[in-house]
C-alpha cells in the first residue's frame, strides 16, 4: 500500500495514457467503414495519438488534477476534469487546422475526447468509492460487527458534512443505518447513499429494528420547542444522544466528532431566544464606565461578556478570587482587543478599598454580583453570609451613592422570597437595602431576582454529570423537589434589559418558565447518556439539606406588575426607609463583634428579627 501511495501520480498517469490510446483506437474502429485504413492512415493516427497523449497529460497537469486526493474528490473536481479534456480537444482541433489531415479524423478526435472524459472520471469515482469504504477490502466481517450503529437526525447541509466525515475518518467505528427528517417528501430518498427512513415519530421503531446505539442530532436550524420534542422522543429509545451545535462549528474544529456534545438540560427547556431592546441597552452602556463586582463568577463573567458587546469606555471588574478574575480578563482581551478592561483584586467587605476604586474610575453603572450563594455552606457559616452578602452590598451601595453612579443593580435570587435559610435571608436584606437607599439617593437603585442558572458555579447539573461518569449513584435530595432554571446568557440578557427600566428601587423578577423536577432532570441526563435510571445508574434520595425548600418562589404576595418586556415583572418598591435598614444593620453588627459562628441559633434569631419573612422549615 505504501508503494502504491509513493508512485500514485505515476500510476494515475499511466492509466490515463492507456485510456487515451484505447479511446482513439475505439474511435477508429467505430468509424472504420467511413475510410480506408492503410499505412499512411496509421502513421497519421499514430502522430495524432502521440499529440493527444502530450496535450491531455499537459492539460491534466496544468489543471492540477494529479494534486487531488482521490478519496476526497467531489463534483467540482470532476468538472475540472471535463474542462481539462475539453481544452485538450480544442487545442488538438486547432493543431489539425494548422496541419490539415483527412477531415474524418476530426470526428475521431471528438469521439475519443468523449470516451476519454467519461473514462477518466469513471475510474476515479470507482477509486473514491473503494477508498471511502464502499468496497473496503481491508475490512473483514469481524470489524463490521464491532462498529456502532448510528441514526442521524436531519437531512440538511450539516448532515452532508457529517456523513462525509463518518464515511472517511470514522468508517471503522460507526455504521450509519439511515437518516430521519420531518419533511415527508424526503422519506425513502437518499443523501450520499444513505436512506431517509422516516420522521421523528418513527425514531423509536427504527432504533429498535436496527439496534441503534448512538443518535446524532444534526439539525442546526431548529426551534427550541422542536428540539425539545425530538430529544424527548430520542429519550424513549435508550440510545446515547449527541448534538451538533451548529454548522459553523464544523469549520472551527478539524475533528467533527469533537463538535458533537452531550445533551444538556437547557436543550429540554424548550425556550425560544429572548428578544432584547438592544438600543436601550446600548445607549445605557456605550462609552460609559461600567463596574462589575464578582466579575469572575459565572453570572458576573457573563455580564462582562455581554457588556463588552456594547462597547463601554472602560469595563472595571472587581473580584476577590484572582484565578477567575484573570480568566475573564484574558478572555475579554482576546475577544475584544480594543476594549479597555481593568481587572482589580478586591473584597466588597473592604470599604476603604472600594472607595479608592470608585474614586479612580467613577463608574456610571454598577452591577453587584459578588455574593456567597451556596445554601448549605452558609447554614454552616452564617456570619460569612452576613459579612459578605449584607455588609458587602451595603458598602458597594454607599460607594455608588457617594461617587454619583447613575445606576446600581443588585443581582438577587428567588431564595430571597420567603427565605428558609440564611443565604436567602441575607439576599432579601440586600434587596431591602437597595430599595431604602433609592429613596434618599440620586443614584437609581434596583435589584434583579432569578432562580437557578444552568451551568453556574454550584449548579446541580455538573454534579449529576460527574456522578454519571463515575457510575453513580446520582444524588437527589427529595423526589418532589422542583426548581426554576434559566441559562446564564438568558439570565444576564434579562438583567441588562431590566437595567434599562430601573429607576425607582424596583425588584425585577425574571420569568423562569415552568418549574422543573430535579428527579426528572436526573433521569433525563442518565437516559441521554445511553443508560437506564435505577438499572445502570442508581438515583439515591438523600433528604433535604439544611435550609433547603421543596419549592422556590419568584414573587412575594402582590409582586406581579408587568414591564414592557414579557419576561420581566416588577415587585413594587417596599415602604422601608434607610434609617430602618440601618437599625437592622446595627443589630447584625453586634454579631460580627464576636466573629464566631458557634452561636448559630443566636445569629438566626437576630436574622429573623431583621428579615420578618425569614422562617426556618417547620415554623
Amino acid at each position: 500500500m505504501n508503494t502504491i501511495r509513493k508512485y500514485r501520480n505515476l500510476i494515475l498517469r499511466v492509466i490515463d495514457i492507456v485510456i487515451i490510446i484505447m479511446s482513439y483506437s475505439l474511435a477508429i474502429l467505430m468509424l472504420s467503414p467511413l475510410f480506408t485504413i492503410n499505412k499512411e492512415f496509421l502513421i497519421q493516427e499514430a502522430i495524432t495519438i502521440v499529440s493527444a497523449i502530450i496535450t491531455y497529460e499537459a492539460m491534466l497537469g496544468i489543471f492540477k488534477t494529479y494534486k487531488n486526493i482521490t478519496r476526497y474528490e467531489n463534483g467540482n473536481d470532476y468538472l475540472v476534469y471535463v474542462i481539462a479534456c475539453l481544452t485538450s480537444y480544442i487545442l488538438l482541433s486547432i493543431l489539425k487546422i494548422i496541419f490539415p489531415l483527412d477531415i474524418l479524423e476530426q470526428r475521431i478526435s471528438l469521439i475519443a475526447a468523449l470516451i476519454i472524459v467519461v473514462s477518466i472520471i469513471s475510474y476515479r469515482v470507482i477509486l473514491r468509492i473503494i477508498l471511502n469504504g464502499g468496497y473496503i477490502f481491508k475490512q473483514n466481517s469481524e470489524k463490521e460487527d464491532v462498529r456502532k450503529n448510528v441514526l442521524i437526525i436531519g437531512a440538511g447541509e450539516a448532515t452532508k458534512i457529517v456523513l462525509g466525515t463518518l464515511k472517511t475518518t470514522f468508517r471503522d467505528i460507526y455504521k450509519v443505518v439511515g437518516l430521519i427528517d420531518d419533511n415527508t417528501n424526503k422519506v425513502n430518498y437518499a443523501i450520499s447513499g444513505y436512506k431517509i427512513l422516516g420522521t421523528r415519530t418513527d425514531i423509536p421503531k427504527i432504533c429498535k429494528e436496527n439496534n441503534v446505539e448512538l443518535i446524532l442530532f444534526s439539525i442546526s436550524n431548529i426551534s427550541n420547542k422542536d428540539r425539545k420534542e425530538i430529544l424527548q422522543i430520542c429519550q424513549e429509545t435508550g440510545c446515547k444522544v449527541r448534538i451538533l451545535p451548529g454548522t459553523k462549528d464544523l469549520i472551527k474544529n478539524k475533528n467533527l466528532m469533537d463538535n458533537f456534545r452531550d445533551v444538556e438540560i437547557e436543550d429540554l427547556l424548550g425556550r425560544e431566544p429572548i428578544k432584547l431592546d438592544n438600543k436601550d441597552i446600548k445607549d445605557l452602556i456605550k462609552d460609559k464606565v461600567i463596574l462589575v463586582t464578582g466579575g469572575g463568577g459565572s453570572i458576573g463573567s457573563e455580564l462582562c461578556r455581554q457588556i463588552a458587546n456594547y462597547h463601554p469606555s472602560k469595563l472595571v471588574i472587581v473580584d476577590i478570587y484572582e484565578n477567575n478574575l484573570y480568566d475573564i480578563e484574558q478572555e475579554l482581551k482576546y475577544n475584544y482587543p480594543k476594549q479597555d478592561v481593568e481587572a482589580i483584586v478586591a473584597s466588597v467587605r473592604d470599604k476603604k478599598r472600594l472607595d479608592e476604586i470608585f474614586a479612580e474610575f467613577k463608574p456610571y453603572l454598577v452591577f453587584h454580583a459578588a455574593a456567597h450563594k451556596h445554601v448549605p455552606l452558609m447554614e454552616t457559616s452564617p456570619l460569612e453570609a452576613i459579612k459578605n452578602n449584607v455588609f458587602g452590598t451595603y458598602n458597594v451601595v454607599n460607594c455608588a451613592d457617594e461617587f454619583n453612579a447613575k445606576k446600581f443593580i443588585l443581582i438577587s435570587t428567588d431564595k430571597a422570597v420567603n427565605p428558609t435559610n440564611i443565604m436567602g435571608a441575607t439576599k432579601r436584606l440586600c434587596e431591602m437595602i437597595v430599595q431604602a437607599k433609592n429613596k434618599v439617593s440620586n443614584t437609581e437603585y434596583a435589584a434583579v431576582r432569578f432562580g437557578n442558572v444552568l451551568g453556574s458555579n454550584g449548579s446541580v447539573i455538573p454534579l449529576f454529570k460527574k456522578q454519571i461518569a463515575n457510575g453513580g449513584p446520582v444524588t437527589v435530595t427529595h423526589k418532589e423537589i422542583t426548581r426554576y432554571f434559566m441559562t446564564i446568557p438568558e439570565a444576564v440578557s434579562l438583567v441588562l434589559q431590566a437595567t434599562s427600566y430601573a429607576k425607582d428601587g424596583e425588584v425585577f423578577v425574571l420569568d423562569m418558565g415552568k418549574a422543573v423536577k430535579i428527579y426528572d432532570m436526573a433521569k433525563n441526563l442518565i437516559k441521554f447518556s445511553g443508560l437506564e435510571p435505577n438499572v445502570d445508574i442508581k438515583i439515591k434520595i438523600t433528604g433535604l439539606r439544611p435550609g433547603e425548600k421543596l419549592y422556590e418562589e419568584l414573587l412575594m404576595s402582590g409582586e406581579n406588575k408587568k414591564t414592557r418586556h414579557e419576561k420581566i415583572f416588577i415587585a413594587p418598591p417596599s415602604d422601608i426607609k434607610i434609617n430602618q435598614v440601618e437599625s437592622k444593620l446595627k443589630k447584625l453588627s453586634t454579631l460580627l463583634k464576636n466573629d464566631t459562628n458557634e452561636q448559630k441559633e443566636e445569629i438566626k434569631k437576630v436574622m429573623k428579627e431583621v428579615v420578618p419573612t425569614y422562617k426556618e422549615k417547620g415554623e
